[in-house]
């Protein structure tokens, strides 16, 4: 037999679990009100104070919410919500590793704009081009261009391609993610002026099999323009972007 000791779930643990399980089964869904304290600590063989702790715990991700008053009630459980720790956790990382979070976000946005391709509505084409359009205004006057204002705009158009997925929980991944690479986008901005209007281009050729409605094409596209910026950051690795 084996000394090793096998490790004890804390009590929050196992309200953790035993509410996880309750979804899974279907017992409880989105909107759901959870049972009264005293009878959902029965039913889970836990103390009222670890009950408490464990819907805290889920409230904080996003799975419960408590109603002054009225209870505790399962969420929508929309899946931005529930990726939203994903953020906090880009948020986090150094800038020297940022070309990280690049790679993954090229990864997902890959086979997001794949299936967009199949799934896109005209209105959404629409809304990408009006996207383009004012990009290719300020291109106009580029010597006076609002970088941060651009960086937004491409955000803008990275989000309508991810909703255009179809794909919910991919979608949420993406939204969690092209925020947290503002900076390292910024900074080529700023150190290759010429990157805007490549960035540009490259959003077109995007849009052009978008519009076609070919997947493979549209992935080749995306992952060849975000791999610029991922490039780059991962050359510049070392610099602060906020020094001098």
């Amino acid at each position: 037999m084996s000394d090793v000791p096998v490790p004890t779930r804390s009590q929050t643990d196992v309200v953790i679990q035993g509410i996880k399980d309750m979804l899974t089964r279907g017992d409880l869904k989105p909107g759901s009100r959870l049972p009264i304290e005293k009878d959902l600590a029965a039913q889970l063989s836990v103390s009222r104070g670890s009950l408490r702790e464990g819907v805290r715990a889920l409230a904080t991700l996003g799975v419960l919410e408590t109603r002054q008053g009225d209870g505790t009630y399962v969420t929508a459980l929309d899946p931005a919500a529930l990726l939203s720790p994903l953020g906090f956790l880009a948020d986090l990382q150094q800038p020297a590793h940022a070309a990280d979070l690049l790679a993954v976000r090229r990864v997902l946005e890959a086979e997001s704009v794949s299936l967009a391709a199949t799934r896109i509505t005209d209105d959404q084409l629409a809304d990408l081009e009006a996207i383009l359009a004012r990009v290719d205004r300020a291109l106009e006057d580029e010597d006076r261009m609002d970088l941060e204002e651009f960086i937004n705009t491409d955000t803008e158009f990275h989000r309508t391609i991810a909703a255009a997925s179809g794909n919910p929980p991919l979608a949420a991944l993406v939204d969690a993610l092209v925020g947290r690479t503002f900076r390292a986008r910024l900074w080529r901005a700023i150190s290759n002026r010429g990157s805007v209007r490549e960035a540009q281009r490259e959003h077109r050729a995007i849009l052009h099999e978008l519009a076609r409605r070919d997947p493979g094409r549209a992935s080749i596209r995306m992952s060849t323009h975000l791999l610029g910026v991922e490039q780059f950051s991962a050359e510049h690795a070392d610099e602060d972007p906020e020094a001098g």
